[in-house]
């Protein structure tokens, strides 16, 4: 890479870093950079993993205040994402790269639904729950754990609005604060990239140049994310998360 291509993949990832720890789609910076300087689409995409990886955990590092009392969910739905996170890397590899095409702008498009609709739909929840006398399944049940593991298998695959996603699986099915839910995204983000990354770095081809670039640069993104995004009412995380899931419909129909 030149001086100037490598100022470009190296801002990409301070961005992507960001975006990622107040939301996710950060793949939609950094992906678009390493195929306009040349690199194959699934060699970008693996160095895109494992360059993002330092940036989710230090999203993850930056929301540790947020994470208090949440140990039995981070194990919980981090095994999820790990056997998620490994599946769909090896899937990356094994399909052919148009396989996701088609499924991916759906996917994001009925996780934005649910983001809007979250407070009315979780309060119908509540109400109907109330009303048959029931309670709430322990931290999500089996129906969350089952959604966040097939997020994950995306996450492995590409992972943009991964985060988006995992934001409106755990929103309609955890009663919980919105921030506290991100700072549970981060850690996710981080098990399943990282996952991922190990797995790539024995059989896959990766550009060394661009994942060193990239995880400098998502590191500072991931603390420049954290101090942001800790500071938005739940309104404008929500406004943000819909705008960066269109801004990613919108990228990958027209690419």
């Amino acid at each position: 890479m030149s001086l100037w291509e490598c100022v470009a993949v190296f801002a990409a990832g301070i961005g992507a870093g960001t975006i990622n720890t107040i939301v996710g789609s950060g793949t939609l910076l950094t992906f678009p950079v390493l195929l306009a300087f040349g690199l194959p689409p699934v060699t970008a995409n693996v160095s895109n993993t494992l360059g993002l990886v330092p940036g989710s955990l230090s999203g993850a590092f930056g929301y540790r205040r947020e994470l208090s009392g949440q140990r039995t969910r981070i194990l919980r739905f981090g095994a999820a994402g790990l056997i998620g996170g490994l599946g769909g890397a090896i899937l990356l590899l094994a399909l052919p790269s148009t396989a996701f095409d088609t499924v991916i702008p759906i996917l994001i498009a009925v996780a934005l639904v649910l983001v809007v609709l979250q407070p009315k739909l979780a309060a119908a929840l509540r109400a109907r729950r109330a009303r048959n006398n029931t309670t709430a399944p322990r931290d999500g049940g089996p129906l969350l754990l089952l959604g966040l593991m097939l997020a994950s298998v995306y996450g492995g695959y590409f992972g943009a609005a991964q985060g988006v996603i995992y934001l409106s699986l755990m929103g309609l099915l955890l009663t919980d604060d919105l921030q506290r839910l991100n700072a549970l995204k981060n850690v996710l983000a981080a098990l399943v990239n990282g996952i991922a990354a190990v797995f790539f770095l024995f059989v896959a081809r990766f550009d060394w140049t661009a994942v060193l670039l990239i995880a400098v640069g998502s590191a500072l993104g991931g603390q420049i994310g954290a101090t942001v995004g800790r500071r938005l009412p739940p309104i404008a995380l929500r406004a943000v998360i819909v705008l960066v899931g269109l801004a990613a419909i919108a990228q990958l129909l027209l690419k």
